[in-house]
């Protein structure tokens, strides 16, 4: 699709706008995947914005999302395309009782028009006008075998039906790839796309973003957050709380009716941050005088004990 913004400030406005606080490398990356057509990929740590960074881009260019969610095991007839075999064979029976023996013979290349073809995710994005905005959501989910079937996709935007021959985008779309590096994603889709990493965000830009969300909060619960939220970062942790979690936890403390971080407060909400039992364990555990490391933690981040 052509690019709408004439500068990337202009783009960098409109994300903002709608909520969306980029870092400048993002906000470049985005750009010119729009003025180069080319796919971006979007790796970093779940919960850091990929998948929401696609949704906002969707609102923000007026364009429908198209969201592929991979998985292990995810092939072309859930990706790509699938034939309708019950109306193919309806089509069979029609023509077995109805249809002259010169017609019959036709009838094996009749069931494989474009009127039997369900078009998945990659290919409704390239079918549809205007282009939408395609969201290749967790790629690194997938096999080699899946990554070598989006190889045409990405480097022509373009889909190969042996039966009907090569379906090619009218308009170009633009796809978002994200992957949450839970294992390496191959050089050939590598090279195929611009690519950018998302880190956790800096203290200021998060505090902005819950700023923005949640205005009706106070500046103090909001550093507070923050701050505890960050030194949770620092720790060892098997899943450490993103941006998404925060957002969650402040919404939680928000319907609670909290005005400030307390220690019942964290304990009770504990679980909007840390998603496995070893990390809350290792959290409670004596670290010194007989005193958890999450209340070491909450004093650090200046939450008081009551």
């Amino acid at each position: 699709m052509k690019n709408p913004f004439e500068h990337i400030t202009q783009l960098d406005d409109a994300l903002q706008a709608l909520g969306y606080l980029p870092e400048p490398d993002l906000v470049t990356a985005v750009y010119l995947a729009l003025s180069l057509e080319r796919p971006l990929l979007l790796e970093g740590e779940p919960g850091v914005g990929k998948t929401e960074l696609a949704k906002t881009m969707s609102r923000v260019l007026n364009r429908p999302l198209v969201r592929l969610q991979c998985y292990y095991g995810i092939d072309l007839k859930n990706a790509v395309y699938d034939w309708n075999y019950a109306r193919q064979m309806l089509h069979i029976r029609l023509f077995e009782e109805f249809a002259g023996a010169s017609v019959r013979e036709r009838v094996t290349e009749d069931i494989y028009a474009p009127e039997f073809l369900i078009a998945r995710p990659l290919l409704t994005a390239i079918q549809s006008q205007p282009a939408p905005v395609l969201l290749i959501d967790e790629v690194d989910r997938t096999d080699d075998a899946f990554e070598a079937l989006l190889l045409e996709f990405l480097g022509e935007f373009q889909v190969t039906i042996p039966e009907i021959g090569t379906i090619c985008a009218e308009e170009t779309p633009l796809v978002i790839l994200t992957s949450n590096r839970t294992r390496d994603v191959h050089d050939a889709l590598r090279r195929r796309c611009i690519y950018s990493w998302l880190d956790y965000p800096r203290p200021e830009r998060e505090l902005e973003i819950l700023r923005r969300r949640y205005p009706h909060l106070g500046e103090r619960l909001l550093r507070d957050v923050v701050t505890f939220v960050g030194r949770l970062r620092q720790e060892p942790l098997m899943k450490k709380p993103g941006l998404a979690e925060s957002l969650e936890w402040v919404e939680a403390l928000s319907a609670l009716g909290s005005t400030t971080l307390t220690v019942e407060v964290v304990e009770s909400t504990l679980g909007l941050l840390i998603k496995y039992y070893d990390d809350i364990d290792l959290m409670r555990r004596p670290a010194s005088q007989g005193v958890s490391s999450l209340h070491l933690w909450l004093a650090e981040s200046g939450v008081p004990p009551q």
